[in-house]
């Protein structure tokens, strides 16, 4: 029997009907045969995906068609095939590899040293950069200032800040991080306004011009005062990688202290 390999597929795991002729000890032909008679009954738990696949020969470039069958596809194929002993052995290894792929996706692989979970944080950071870019490449350009996070992807200091506490949580569990802790941060390096004046935690002339962050103004009605502006920070792809960057750098730094602050 050839090796089993499940295939994840965009969040499906799959499995090719020729590791099924193959482990099976059936013709792939006939697999296939099976499978387009009885398509309408695979069908019942999803579409099935048919691909083909070139590969050369002595007597020139050849291609051949190939099923992915989802789990359930799978072990109904299995169903309809007699049971010899290598296809009895075959639907133990094919239930046992499918259940191991879905283990070992659900499982998150946790950093084993300190260098490890820097090396995931700025990981985790690049990716989300990558996908906030291409929010903003896709986005429409609008004019007003209130649709401003849905064009650009922005996030909210305080979403930032509930994404590090929470692996930092996970990864270094002695060490409490608080939101103060996060803020702290957007002020040194500076991407919001220190103090007490009314713009404080309001992006800085800086973060602006240098395109970390963007102010979203938004208006609303209150009894006592009447119309009131609030102004809120949103950080752009580039302005949280500064931000998780200088986080990540000062876990590293008190990785082995117990951190404990009052919240401001």
């Amino acid at each position: 029997m050839s090796t089993l390999d499940i295939i994840d597929q965009d969040g499906t795991l799959v499995v090719s009907s020729e590791a099924i002729a193959d482990g099976s000890g059936v013709q792939h032909k006939n697999v296939l045969d099976l499978i387009d008679a009885r398509r309408s009954d695979f069908e019942d738990f999803g579409r099935v995906a048919f691909e083909t696949r070139t590969f050369q020969t002595a007597g020139g470039l050849q291609s051949r068609r190939f099923a992915l069958l989802n789990e359930a596809q799978a072990t109904l194929l299995m169903t309809f095939q007699r049971n010899t002993d290598q296809v009895v052995a075959f639907k133990k290894a094919l239930v046992k590899a499918f259940f191991e792929m879905a283990r070992q996706l659900a499982t998150p692989q946790v950093p084993q040293s300190l260098p490890d979970a820097l090396r995931a944080y700025a990981a985790e950071v690049e990716q989300r950069q990558a996908l906030e870019a291409k929010v903003v490449s896709d986005a429409p350009k609008v004019a007003h200032a209130e649709t401003f996070r849905a064009a650009a992807g922005a996030r909210t200091v305080g979403d930032v800040a509930n994404d590090f506490k929470a692996h930092a949580s996970e990864h270094f569990p002695h060490v409490k991080v608080l939101h103060h802790d996060v803020w702290d941060h957007a002020h040194r390096l500076g991407l919001v306004i220190r103090g007490d004046s009314v713009r404080r935690n309001q992006p800085t002339a800086q973060a602006i011009d240098a395109g970390w962050a963007r102010p979203s103004r938004a208006t609303f009605d209150t009894r006592s005062h009447g119309l009131q502006t609030k102004v809120t920070t949103h950080l752009t792809p580039r302005g949280e990688a500064r931000l998780w960057d200088g986080l990540c750098a000062w876990l590293g730094e008190h990785g082995t202290l117990s951190i404990a602050r009052a919240v401001a």
